[in-house]
């Protein structure tokens, strides 16, 4: 288990990263690489701060009545930190966590290392960022192939389910089962 991650930023009570205020952790590290990202700079993951995971949570258990957001760069890149951080967090405090991906929920649940961090995640924003589907109308997004995805209720029906301002709707079934069988296991 890896108990250092890189970190680009901490934001302290953001709106912007999903509802209430939150504690941003921008993580350092990203291969996607989208044409009009508004944080190239996250890309390398060099260009972050090395935090341990213990001072993460002391970070984020300073804001009392702030939930928690992990973007970035991409928190996938170092999953296995991010999960533990998100498992202590669940542990530790109350605190819903929202996470941001260019990966899709279809390519996390098919990878045994990626999904690992799904059980600990509240909102998960899936999808790279598309230029050309750039829309500022939309909330706690930037472009309309993204989707705001409960995860909690997509693992237990085994769909996709879509969080929408507290109401959620099925989006489309995905077929969990022997999701880390050798035919639908990705290694990522």
């Amino acid at each position: 288990m890896n108990s250092n991650i890189s970190i680009l930023d901490i934001v302290h009570d953001t709106t912007v990263d999903g509802p209430g205020f939150r504690t941003a952790i921008y993580a350092a590290g990203c291969t996607h690489l989208c044409k009009g990202c508004h944080n190239p700079h996250s890309w390398n993951i060099q260009n972050g701060k090395t935090y341990s995971i213990d001072n993460l949570l002391e970070e984020i258990k300073e804001s009392e009545f702030a939930n928690v957001t992990f973007t970035g760069g991409d928190p996938f890149m170092q999953v296995e930190g991010f999960t533990e951080l998100a498992r202590r967090i669940k542990s530790e405090t109350d605190k819903n966590i929202w996470c941001y991906t260019g990966y899709i929920y279809e390519q996390i649940i098919r990878s045994e290392r990626l999904s690992r961090i799904l059980p600990y995640i509240d909102v998960l924003v899936d999808g790279r960022y598309v230029e050309s589907l750039k829309d500022e109308s939309l909330i706690f997004r930037g472009s309309s192939n993204q989707r705001l995805i409960d995860v909690g209720k997509s693992l237990k029906s085994a769909a996709v389910v879509i969080w929408n301002n507290n109401h959620c709707m099925e989006l489309s079934h995905l077929h969990i089962q022997n999701k880390f069988s050798t035919a639908s296991h990705i290694a990522i």
